[in-house]
């Protein structure tokens, strides 16, 4: 649950959009697999330029860090650090429902999530049917990722999404 309430706090700091959801998202990794988790990026709607999510905000800012930054983070891993092999021992936090669809037509959060191979996603509340009929989490299951549902910030997590919007 602590990683879904600095998940919150990432989206509390969107910018409010009448046709997009304000989302957070935290990735973390535990690599060499077995130690304590850290965060390895975190991440929110329309952060980065051109229309981004929190999940894909997120991977992007993962896969800018430099080794310097990776051995600090993970002083245990052999070097050089494979971001791509630490995202297979990541878990992703996300206030919302990876979305399975993009009505701008970029690439949805989940196939990225999938194309990363992350293992395991968290998820804060579903998505509601405001825009698309959102089928992300079915997505990632069908993939191989294991989902997860945390139960008890959803009405903070939908109230944080729609900021700005009438409810």
């Amino acid at each position: 649950m602590e990683y879904l309430r600095l998940a919150l706090d990432e989206a509390k700091k969107c910018t409010p959009s009448p046709t997009a959801f304000c989302v957070g998202c935290v990735l973390t990794a535990s690599y060499p697999p077995g130690t304590e988790p850290v965060i390895l990026a975190q991440g929110y709607s329309r952060e980065l330029p051109g229309n981004t999510h929190a999940e894909a905000n997120a991977l992007t800012k993962a896969r800018q860090l430099s080794q310097a930054q990776l051995a600090e983070l993970f002083p245990n891993a052999p070097h050089p650090i494979d971001i791509d092999i630490i995202l297979t021992h990541a878990d992703i936090y996300t206030t919302m429902e990876p979305c399975s669809v993009r009505t701008s037509g970029l690439s949805p959060c989940a196939d990225a999530i999938i194309a990363a191979r992350i293992k395991r996603c968290f998820i804060g509340v579903g998505e509601p049917d405001d825009f698309v009929k959102c089928e992300g989490a079915q997505k990632l299951k069908d993939a191989g990722v294991e989902v997860k549902w945390l139960n008890g910030l959803e009405k903070e997590c939908l109230e944080v999404a729609r900021m700005g919007r009438e409810q």
